[in-house]
């Protein structure tokens, strides 16, 4: 049966559960055991999909074709286990499966009430699937507190008494912040925290504390104390250099040992983390110097909206031994004349995915830059778009080419998706159906034109990627946009849909239909992702 480990937060949010939690699975992971990690959200909405990434950051999407919260991104990256639809739940997914089960009948008359009837759907969410798995880890989203995310926590309470210790265990990611007008770290605020949490019938068995500088003894005895757990459970978690020591660093502090200790499981051996220290040295010590990447987007004003996108960039940068900076360009704020100003001193251009029409104006005239200035380009989803719009205005004479996202029109360049091929079934979308869940989710097939470069880069005729989009481009346009220069490299096996369009006359111009940073790993860095930093780097020492 599977060990299950919950992990909660407290004190304030955004102290990096997610990146706890992924880390702490690949130290498990060095030690020979296999994990599953899931993440429970509190949030209404039923999934992330709706959500503004100003707000919440990236929609992370699955193979299955789930739309869920950013950290299971930090799962996929740093286990190298593919999430799936029932790694991510929400109070109201929750919701919704309980009133449709009310409706049904299914309650036979009975009052629904949280407790049992959620609580039990949380917990039946939390041990599905889990029977081949050594360690299921559970982090809980928000913070001890959160009147949202009650029922959530009465539940992993419930299942550690269920369960019982040799099968449930406790973390709790707390802060210790320092203050500098006293010149100390303050434990008070993980000592409420741990009340707060204690309250609610959960005792921490490890906690783990966040701080920008080493926590003396004499403060960790006091947690200890004051928190009711074990001096050698009170684990550090300092900020690194590199997020890729995070995992070194759990081990060096104990926390996997005291994990395996807690399981009565044997601890004496060292994980195989050598992988991880070659990758941290490849990290902090690239030999090629730095390059200049930059993301033209209209979510700039929080990195979070771009997270898989920056670490797919960050691990294509240690694959060519470079470290990659990114200059920020709002696709809102500036005027085409401005360009040549923001952009002169970029190595590489890459106009990431969004929706509406905000901004779209400025991804265009990203692409007609680097188009006409031999810049290395890359369009992702709306950036590939945009990137065959320009080409139709400025390449086919084609003046009016625009995207019924934006405009409505006859024959657009760019078009609403009705219906299209899922396995051997057909989807079918109307425009004025629901939103949420109802675009081309998930990994889709691609077949790969030979004698192309997106071809040569993937060294394969077929690939799976991972799509979001419900706008696709008309392949009534296809010959013509082929005629005016372009190339259409990868097409959906019917040949209805296309999904890679480069320019041969450029040193480096792809746009994808899909979002290829999902599936970017930092031991399995994505080949276009790798290419488009090796040509962005030729290009910087081409016209050092």
């Amino acid at each position: 049966m599977a060990r299950f480990i919950f992990i909660t937060g407290g004190v304030v949010s955004s102290l990096g559960k997610g990146l706890a939690s992924a880390s702490l699975a690949a130290v498990l992971q060095a030690r020979g055991y296999s994990v599953r990690l899931r993440k429970l959200d509190p949030y209404l909405n039923v999934d992330p999909g709706t959500m503004s990434p100003t707000q919440h950051g990236e929609v992370f999407v699955t193979d299955d074709g789930a739309e869920t919260d950013l950290d299971l991104g930090h799962y996929e990256r740093f286990t190298d286990v593919d999430a799936r639809q029932g790694d991510n739940v929400t109070t109201g997914r929750i919701y919704s499966n309980l009133i449709a089960k009310e409706r049904r009948g299914d309650y036979l008359g009975g009052t629904v009430q949280v407790i049992p009837h959620v609580t039990d759907l949380i917990k039946a969410f939390i041990l599905s699937n889990t029977e081949d798995t050594d360690f299921v880890l559970c982090e809980i989203g928000g913070t001890v507190g959160d009147i949202e995310a009650l029922p959530f926590f009465e539940s992993i309470r419930q299942l550690g008494f269920e369960l019982g210790k040799d099968h449930a265990i406790y973390v709790h990611l707390t802060l210790v912040p320092y203050l500098p007008a006293a010149k100390e770290l303050k434990t008070k605020p993980t000592q409420h925290s741990v009340k707060e949490l204690r309250e609610i019938g959960i005792q921490p068995d490890i906690v783990l504390c966040r701080a920008d500088r080493e926590i003396p003894a004499n403060e960790k005895q006091k947690i200890a104390l004051f928190c009711n757990v074990a001096e050698e459970c009170v684990i550090s978690a300092l900020d690194v250099k590199s997020i890729y020591q995070v995992p070194i660093k759990y081990h060096e502090e104990g926390f996997d040992i005291q994990i395996l200790k807690h399981f009565n499981l044997p601890h004496e051996n060292k994980p195989n983390i050598k992988k991880w220290e070659n990758l941290v040295e490849r990290d902090l010590n690239p030999e090629s110097g730095e390059v200049n990447i930059a993301v033209v987007g209209k979510y700039t004003g929080l990195a979070d909206a771009y997270k898989s996108l920056l670490e797919a960039l960050h691990h294509a940068g240690m694959a060519n031994g470079v470290k990659v900076k990114i200059i920020w360009v709002n696709a809102r704020s500036f005027l085409k004349e401005e360009l040549p100003q923001k952009l002169q001193n970029v190595h590489g251009i890459l106009v990431p995915g969004g929706f509406g029409e905000d901004g779209v104006k400025g991804k265009i005239a990203a692409a007609t830059y680097a188009r006409e200035n031999n810049i290395p380009y890359f369009g992702i989803c709306l950036g590939m778009q945009l990137a065959i719009i320009e080409a139709a205005r400025n390449l086919a004479g084609i003046e009016k080419a625009n995207s019924s996202e934006f405009k409505k029109m006859d024959n657009p360049v760019v078009g609403l998706m009705t219906e299209w091929e899922k396995g051997d079934s057909k989807e079918t979308r109307s425009a004025d159906g629901d939103l949420g869940g109802t675009m081309r989710l998930g990994a889709y097939e691609c077949k790969l034109k030979r004698g192309t470069l997106a071809r040569s880069i993937y060294k394969k005729d077929l690939i799976w990627e991972r799509h979001r989009h419900r706008y696709e481009v008309n392949v009534d346009y296809k010959q013509t946009l082929e005629e005016a220069g372009l190339v259409f490299s990868g097409m959906s096996p019917d040949g209805n849909l296309p999904e890679i369009v480069e320019n041969p006359n450029h040193p480096w111009f792809i746009g994808v239909q899909f979002h290829p940073e999902f599936k970017s790993r930092p031991f399995e860095v994505h080949p276009l992702f790798k290419d488009f930093i090796r040509a962005s780097l030729e290009k910087r020492d081409t016209h050092s």
